[in-house]
């Protein structure tokens, strides 16, 4: 059995790896009770290493900067691939899609190879230029004010172009999800079109690797419950998978 000091240290490197922890996840994985863990994290909070919340804890500045798509998509590549492929699996014949900004969403794009005529909208001009290139893609770009960090439109105009648009998906990344603060991403701004976007569409599904569980962001998108599926890795905890899956979320792991 592992001293106080070496389940701290495991504990911490788990944080740093992941966002957050779980203390049943702890519990099983250094064989101790679930009152000691509890513990554990009680005093690493105390010396301001942690947050605790909901049978979890998060790190203690878990807000997210805002990056360029360029730095993101050199982050955890492999399970932006993995996630990518099986969001594939949810494109149908003559499909109608929204294709939000963000680096998962690309790797998405990059990989997307419709079975037949489909109409995809993105504020992105990264994702427009990549799915221009496929065939039996139509392409509609919205207007706006450009963003440089995400190479994307943003704004009223961007909004006011998804007013008569009908699509059956819209499929957004995000910068953090948490059982408690919902989803959300690095600006109000790009929260505020996401919203507009979901209006726009039948059914919001989230691509995201593990590491955003247990982070938020600046802007809130929406409340948990308002999202449809979300897509990631097996990185995330079996705890996490069932407290999102009790909000009625569909959880689908690549």
């Amino acid at each position: 059995m592992k001293t106080i000091a070496e389940r701290h240290k495991f504990i911490l490197e788990k944080l740093n790896r992941k966002g957050f922890v779980s203390v049943l996840e702890l519990s099983k994985e250094l064989d101790v009770s679930l009152p000691t863990i509890r513990k554990d994290l009680e005093i690493l909070e105390n010396k301001n290493l942690l947050v605790r919340s909901h049978g979890s804890a998060s790190q203690v500045k878990p807000n997210v900067l805002d990056l360029s798509i360029n730095i993101k998509a050199e982050k955890n590549k492999e399970e932006k691939d993995i996630i990518a492929h099986a969001a594939q699996k949810l494109i149908g014949p003559e499909d109608a899609i929204i294709l939000a900004s963000g680096s998962t969403v690309t790797a998405f794009a990059k990989l997307l190879q419709p079975i037949d005529n489909i109409n995809v909208v993105t504020p992105s001009l990264g994702i427009a230029l990549i799915v221009n290139e496929k065939e039996n893609v139509a392409v509609t770009v919205l207007g706006g004010k450009m963003y440089k960090n995400s190479l994307s439109v943003r704004g009223e105009y961007a909004a006011a172009g998804l007013k008569n648009i009908s699509c059956s998906k819209l499929f957004i990344g995000c910068d953090g999800i948490d059982c408690v603060k919902g989803i959300t991403c690095a600006t109000t701004e790009e929260a505020s079109l996401t919203n507009a976007m979901m209006a726009a569409a039948d059914k919001t599904i989230v691509l995201a690797d593990s590491s955003k569980f247990g982070r938020r962001g600046f802007g809130k998108i929406c409340e948990l419950d308002e999202i449809d599926v979300i897509i990631t890795d097996n990185g995330i905890t079996e705890e996490m998978k069932e407290q999102l899956e009790a909000t009625g979320v569909q959880i689908i792991i690549a």
